[in-house]
């Protein structure tokens, strides 16, 4: 037995020294001369199968022989190998299968292998890894692996404190960065209760720089940066508050990492007060010695209540660098609020079986339940800071370009991505896209500070704009951008402002967008169905990203559109009082660079005598979407035609597509594709009445196939197809589908969501034309309330105009002639009763009980007897006028 092991062993040991042989499969590569056709007959003729060219490799071409053995230690032998022969065949190489090892990413997992105990569950460091879902990297790893983990950087959290002495963060706590706002001392310690609601600030901070390998919880994405908290929220909110917080050791304080804002509610419209712009404004331009301090700041949960985070002016604000959150899946969260002055995103949880985040808590622990974008804006805070170690020098706008250059759209769903002018892939829901720790840090390297910031006010003519219903109000300024005065000229854009006065009745119907020269189009302000203020805008500021790096010379365009979703009264038109554009940026290239570069003229080359004129001619494979003209390069940009479809001009530079994309229809007859008309993401045409389908934001008009902001009366949005349909014929307007109505036609009235010619039982007609629903005890009524009612409910009676439970006290119960019981009033004198006339059962004060009738007591106590039988003998008793007289003493004597 150990004799048969040993030769097993010594066996497996000279395998293992032999060298590696080659093993040869049935798939031959062939360069062969003549075109596809060519090929498809020598591969039929010789018994191989044409697999296609290879690649984008002209002439070249892939066969299969599936007579031959799949992998042999051998070269094929056979009729088939005489194809080698054919003068058509160039070259012939069977093809040997490669010994190839997997590059994988698990080496940067062994690097960074830490003890503590949650880093396996957080998958937002670790896309890489097979068993997370999400498939595009921050590349916080990357950063890592570069050197950058936030030494020397300094991050504070505005929050409801930090717990300092949490085992994850005591380390790195800074209490240089920390101060208690709210009880006006140097200790950041949330105050502790049975709830927990403080944990706010803790969690935050964990995200930024919990200590890394501490056998705890979890690591920080900056886990060598110092970490403080100012301790705000937990207390009455401020303007002055808020100033001091912001205004904390600006030059101790690189960035300050804020989770919170106005009201998320999708009716609420706030921001900083003057104190607070002001500290806002003395940060950015002495802080961190004059480069400005760094706010980092969450965009808002409001989603589910239909809230815009341009109405919120702390996101809004150019000072503050605003973060959108995505799930592992790069779906849009169910919080998230979009808007145009969004920059970056990063990960966070979303539904619940998406992943969680992982951070620190209140009283030592760990959590998995932080959520919201109020992860995002410590993430980022964190990221900036690896940035921050590389370049120490990086001023705010710095930090900006910075995020525009390096974030990108990768798996991120969203309907309204766009490339505007400069180059940039932008989207309402996630600004410039994903954030990526490990080019932000290379990039920051070498990076040239910006030029300064200037600032053009445009101010137009603002005379008074009516607001109609259901229309578009366009109104224009021709910018100059300042080029007569050289201190505020921009060439360049960066932040694009526009402050607004608007009068009307329901602030939430209001649609603002601004188009930019160059054709980008920024949504300001989105219909907000909670919002009823008639408080309008008053000087209130919109501000975008989306025009980042373009030309700001040229026409600008203000579009405002009112879309009633309740009815309003047409008297009350809403007012554009004045609006004012203020465009920022700089009067040369931020990148210097790229601005040199395009600045060298084009030195021509000198012809060479006697020179052959073709020798420099490309002479390689063109790509397969090149046509029968040729190329002058391998790229698919090189193509001179295009087989099926070019895209691009000569300015922007063409290349060939096998489709056009979605913005783009196919021209087939000049092989081109063509933009669509403004607004179509799919058309059949370039007219106005070719589209198919609109981009985000518009909706599809089938009759006329047009793309429009809001659906015309008679119609509501189909969000699912994002396009118009037809209400109910009896509609005036309705909602979500096209029975749910929300107004009528004349003639019609509103019954719930249905429009009926008559109000049903139960209901009555309102003034506003509506069958609302009579009060509980009504069967039938006239107006509101049990005042209204005309016959009762089952269950109810009657009682003079009221229908009750049971008859009140003087009242006694009496069926009609149609059946019904009522409650009828007693004898004046009666206090209860069970029927008309002499039936009272007891009698109010001062009344005495005689033989079913209440008479008066104590009168005539010294009547005469003769007086008496008068009343015995014609019964005065009991005839109601004669009560008063004496009935008692009579009877008694």
């Amino acid at each position: 037995m150990y004799s048969g092991v040993l030769v097993l062993f010594l066996t497996f040991l000279v395998c293992q020294s032999l060298p590696f042989r080659d093993v040869y499969t049935n798939h031959w590569a062939l360069r062969i001369s003549g075109g596809h056709e060519e090929a498809d007959k020598l591969a039929s003729k010789y018994g191989y199968n044409n697999l296609g060219q290879i690649g984008a490799l002209k002439d070249y071409y892939h066969f299969h022989h599936s007579k031959v053995v799949r992998r042999s230690a051998f070269t094929a032998r056979g009729d088939h190998t005489f194809i080698r022969m054919n003068p058509k065949v160039n070259w012939i190489q069977q093809q040997v299968i490669k010994k190839r090892v997997k590059r994988n990413a698990a080496s940067d997992q062994d690097y960074f292998t830490f003890n503590d105990p949650k880093w396996p569950n957080m998958w937002y460091f670790q896309c890489e890894n097979t068993s997370h879902q999400c498939s595009s990297e921050m590349n916080i790893l990357g950063a890592w692996r570069r050197g950058f983990t936030g030494k020397n950087v300094v991050v504070t959290i505005l929050d409801d404190g930090i717990e300092k002495n949490h085992p994850d963060l005591a380390a790195n706590y800074d209490p240089l960065a920390s101060y208690d706002i709210n009880g006006n001392d140097r200790d950041p310690t949330p105050r502790y209760d049975a709830s927990n609601e403080n944990k706010h600030g803790t969690r935050c901070a964990g995200e930024v720089a919990a200590v890394a390998n501490n056998s705890h919880c979890i690591v920080g994405i900056a886990y060598h940066a110092r970490i403080g908290g100012v301790r705000m929220l937990d207390g009455d909110v401020t303007d002055l508050v808020e100033a001091k917080s912001l205004g904390v050791r600006p030059n101790h304080i690189d960035i300050y990492s804020a989770s919170w804002g106005p009201d998320d509610d999708g009716k609420t419209v706030d921001g900083p007060g003057p104190l607070t712009k002001h500290a806002f404004r003395e940060a950015i331009k002495k802080g961190r010695k004059g480069r400005g301090s760094i706010f980092v700041w969450a965009s808002g949960n409001g989603g589910r209540a239909g809230d815009h985070c341009s109405c919120d002016g702390y996101t809004n604000s150019i000072y503050t660098i605003s973060v959108s959150s995505t799930t592992e899946a790069g779906t849009m969260p169910w919080y998230l609020e979009p808007c145009a002055s969004t920059f970056t995103t990063t990960y966070s949880s979303g539904e619940s079986y998406h992943g969680k985040i992982v951070t620190t808590d209140l009283r030592h622990r760990c959590t998995e339940g932080h959520t919201g974008t109020s992860v995002s804006a410590p993430m980022l805070a964190g990221i900036i800071a690896l940035a921050l170690e590389a370049k120490p020098l990086l001023t705010w706008r710095d930090v900006q370009h910075l995020l525009v250059r390096t974030s990108r759209p990768v798996h991120l769903k969203a309907n309204d991505w766009k490339t505007n002018a400069a180059g940039h892939r932008v989207s309402h829901l996630y600004g410039f896209g994903l954030v990526n720790a490990e080019a932000l840090v290379l990039e920051a390297q070498t990076w040239k500070n910006v030029p300064p910031q200037h600032v053009c006010i445009e101010t137009p003519d603002n005379m008074t704009r009516y607001i109609h219903t259901d229309q578009l109000l366009n109104v224009s300024i021709t910018s100059t951008a300042c080029m007569q005065q050289p201190n505020h000229q921009v060439q360049y854009l960066e932040h694009v402002i526009v402050k607004v006065t608007i009068l009307h009745p329901r602030r939430g119907d209001l649609d603002i967008s601004l188009v930019s020269p160059s054709g980008t189009r920024s949504q300001l302000l989105v219909n907000r169905q909670q919002d009823w203020s008639k408080n309008g805008f008053r000087n209130w500021e919109f501000m975008t990203v989306h025009c980042w790096g373009e030309k700001a010379e040229g026409l600008w365009t203000l579009e405002i559109r009112d879309s009633p979703s309740q009815q309003r009264t047409t008297k009350s038109l809403g007012k554009l009082m004045e609006w004012t554009l203020i465009l920022f940026g700089t009067s040369e290239h931020p990148y210097r660079s790229i601005s040199s570069l395009q600045a060298i003229p084009e030195t021509p080359i000198p012809e060479q005598q006697g020179g052959n004129e073709g020798e420099d001619e490309y002479d390689g494979p063109c790509h397969p979407e090149c046509g029968e003209s040729g190329c002058d390069g391998p790229s698919v940009n090189h193509c001179l035609n295009c087989v099926h479809f070019s895209l691009g001009s000569l300015q922007t530079g063409r290349t060939c597509v096998s489709h056009c994309p979605v913005g783009f229809y196919e021209d087939k007859a000049a092989r081109r594709c063509r933009r669509c008309r403004h607004g179509c993401e799919r058309c059949q045409g370039g007219a106005p009445d070719h589209c198919h389908s609109c981009r985000k934001g518009l909706y599809l008009q089938p009759e006329s196939h047009t793309c429009v902001l809001s659906c015309p009366l008679g119609h509501y949005v189909n969000y699912v197809h994002r396009q118009c349909e037809r209400c109910h014929d009896n509609c005036r307007t309705c909602w979500h589908d096209f029975d749910t109505c929300t107004s009528c036609k004349e003639g019609y009235r509103l019954s719930r969501t249905t429009c009926v010619l008559e109000c049903a039982d139960g209901t009555f007609l309102s003034p506003e034309e509506k069958c609302n629903s009579c009060h509980q005890s009504c069967s039938t009524c006239k107006g509101p309330g049990k005042e209204g009612c005309i016959l009762c409910a089952p269950g109810f009676l009657k009682e003079e105009l009221l229908c009750v439970s049971s008859c009140s006290q003087g009242y006694y119960t009496q069926s009609t002639a149609t059946g019904s019981t009522i409650c009828k009033k007693c004898q004046d004198q009666c206090l209860s009763c069970s029927s008309p006339g002499i039936a009272c059962s007891r009698c109010k004060e001062g009344y005495s009980l005689l033989g079913g009738i209440c008479i008066i007591s104590n009168i005539c106590s010294n009547a005469d007897e003769v007086f008496c039988e008068m009343v015995r003998s014609n019964r005065l008793c009991e005839k109601k006028p004669f009560r008063q007289f004496c009935c008692k003493t009579c009877h008694m004597g």
